[in-house]
């Protein structure tokens, strides 16, 4: 098929590494668990839509944003499953939430207050509770905030509570005395929540690193689970990459092609700063990508893959560009790998985060919506997404 872009640099979506991902944990968790697929951040970089229905076609009945936009987008995409916005949202966007029928999290007192004066429909607004348990960020953090909130929802007939949720801070990691202070904690709220006459009909901590610790312990999981970054074939931690209850598909994979070739002589100069000298006569490759792209110059002095080996970045990363040593004169538009294999080699999320000290979820993040994506199910190109051209096909 033809593409709706022009510039030698995209990202490849594995739809089927998806579909994979998803299949995968659904086998491994209670068959009356639920699984919410997590596509914020358009997917954690990935796609939201194309991730999306893949995730629905295997097995995933909910799917989570973290903003109202990212929701709304869904449901003007025809997404019709259930949506759970994981930020809270201004009060007076309330009503059009219930108007799509999407999920929200709340656990203030004076928001249900501000968002009841402000809707003046009649269609129920579901929110789900968020419980800070221990991760510091949203929730409510005490009897007396669970008390306050609820009584608030019960005088204005519209609002529902129909989710009760907490996030856990470091499921990730070996030492599991903080995640089980925070389990031991969510028990504690729920309680509370049932005391005050409400009873939520999803309630739901597992996210990825829970998930797959715990797969068939519905203690841990109860009857909903949330499904992130591992969906998108990346482990939720350096410690946990060995420990993993089945293989996990990597889904994105980051691709350009030479758009220069040069032999410099020996000390010969390249980038910003002059902050590279060449060494010998070298052959020297242009790469269009740079930092506006998400390759940050952080990267400066990592790794590419050309034809099977690794070619070193030389100079300072520039917004749109950068320069690579070639082992040898090569054409032009030669295929340049940054993530994923090439050959008997790889590049990886994980290794660029290492580069960067940082996770890999934040590696896929980064890379900015101006990067096409290609999709690709069952070994052949589906659809693109170019947003610079304001275009998209399937």
């Amino acid at each position: 098929m033809g593409t709706s872009f022009y510039r030698d640099t995209w990202a490849d979506i594995d739809l089927d590494a998806v579909a994979w991902n998803v299949s995968e944990m659904k086998k491994r968790i209670p068959e009356e668990t639920a699984l919410l697929a997590v596509v914020k951040a358009n997917a954690y970089g990935h796609g939201a839509l194309q991730v999306a229905r893949t995730a629905l076609a295997h097995g995933a009945e909910w799917l989570a944003v973290a903003i109202f936009d990212e929701a709304l987008a869904l449901r003007k995409q025809g997404i019709e499953v259930p949506i759970l916005v994981l930020s809270p949202i201004p009060p007076e966007d309330a009503g059009l939430a219930a108007r799509y029928h999407i999920s929200l999290t709340a656990f203030q007192k004076a928001w249900i207050q501000a968002a009841g004066r402000s809707y003046q429909g009649r269609e129920p607004i579901a929110l789900h509770l968020a419980c800070d348990t221990g991760m510091g960020r949203i929730g409510i953090r005490s009897k007396e905030e669970a008390e306050d909130f609820i009584n608030a929802v019960k005088k204005d007939p519209r609002f529902i509570i129909e989710g009760l949720f907490t996030h856990f801070a470091t499921a990730d990691q070996d030492d599991e005395a903080y995640f089980n202070e925070q389990y031991q904690r969510f028990e504690t709220m729920i309680d509370w929540v049932h005391d005050l006459g409400v009873h939520p009909s999803v309630i739901h901590c597992g996210n990825s690193a829970a998930t797959l610790k715990y797969p068939a312990e519905k203690r841990h999981l109860f009857n909903m689970v949330r499904y992130g970054v591992a969906m998108y074939g990346m482990a939720p931690s350096p410690e946990m990459a060995a420990k993993l209850p089945f293989p996990l598909k990597r889904v994105l994979s980051l691709h350009s092609r030479l758009a220069n070739v040069k032999r410099v002589s020996a000390g010969a100069s390249i980038g910003y700063g002059a902050a590279y000298h060449a060494e010998q006569d070298e052959w020297i490759g242009t790469v269009p990508i740079g930092y506006a792209d998400g390759w940050l110059r952080a990267l400066s002095g990592s790794d590419v893959l050309i034809g099977g080996e690794r070619c070193r970045i030389v100079g300072r990363i520039c917004m749109d560009q950068f320069m690579c040593r070639l082992p040898s004169e090569l054409p032009l538009g030669t295929e340049v790998t940054l993530i994923g294999r090439d050959g008997d080699d790889a590049i990886t999320a994980d290794d660029l985060a290492a580069k960067l000290n940082t996770i890999n979820y934040e590696v896929t993040c980064m890379i900015h919506p101006r990067v096409p994506r290609v999709f690709w199910k069952d070994g052949r190109k589906t659809g693109y997404v170019n947003p610079v051209l304001d275009g998209q096909k399937e």
